[in-house]
């Protein structure tokens, strides 16, 4: 299962983030910044929930596409950039927000210049999220770029709760709590867990909270298509 509809509760009742992570940023302006033109820029985020990394990529000027399980997201993020980012989704750009499921992309071979998953994927069970990285990798061109942040194991959730697989469970406290199933992955899963993609870059970001008595463990990855 690619999207619990448990999303479409949680971006129904509560705020989101308005803004993208530094991570994002860096690797955006890093890749693409010094295009000759960034509207030729087409870049993919798979479950882009409200629309935080979207509206960040239109207002810089590049073709932002999301798909995004929760309609209500799609919508919310769909709002904020027609009201933020006039002429995000019309010529030359083109860029769009659309309902559906990250497993499927409904896009042809070689579309994108670079995809995203910004915590999605982790949602899914290990082969489910091996086919959704393959399917990212299908629909990136050759040299194309790939942004991957995502649970490591030790963060405040893996190993509570309910146990569904190894290394994913359905947390009971944290922040994590009643946002359905949440897998955490090891550094030595990541190369076969992102398949076929050529990982370049892998670092670990780490933050405390309730004072310091529980961590945030998350890798951030990038890599390209072969």
């Amino acid at each position: 299962m690619a999207w619990d509809p448990i999303w479409e509760r949680v971006f129904s009742s509560q705020a989101w983030g308005k803004y993208p992570g530094e991570d994002l940023i860096r690797f955006v302006a890093r890749n693409f910044y010094a295009a000759p033109d960034r509207a030729a820029v087409r870049i993919l985020e798979v479950g882009s929930g409200t629309g935080a990394n979207l509206w960040f990529l239109a207002r810089e000027g590049f073709a932002a596409f999301g798909i995004e399980g929760s309609p209500t997201a799609a919508r919310q993020s769909r709002q904020r950039m027609d009201a933020e980012c006039a002429g995000w989704d019309r010529a030359p750009r083109g860029g769009d927000v659309v309902v559906g499921d990250i497993a499927r992309l409904p896009w042809r071979d070689a579309h994108f210049d670079a995809v995203i998953d910004s915590e999605a994927v982790y949602c899914n069970s290990y082969e489910e999220s091996r086919a959704i990285y393959r399917e990212m990798h299908r629909v990136t061109r050759p040299g194309g770029r790939l942004f991957v942040r995502t649970f490591a194991t030790g963060t405040w959730g893996d190993g509570i709760g309910e146990r569904i697989e190894e290394r994913r469970f359905v947390a009971d406290s944290g922040p994590l709590a009643g946002k359905g199933p949440s897998r955490f992955t090891t550094l030595e899963e990541l190369p076969a867990l992102l398949a076929p993609w050529q990982i370049s870059e892998v670092n670990l970001v780490t933050r405390t909270l309730d004072a310091q008595r529980e961590v945030i463990r998350e890798w951030i990855v990038e890599g390209a298509r072969r």
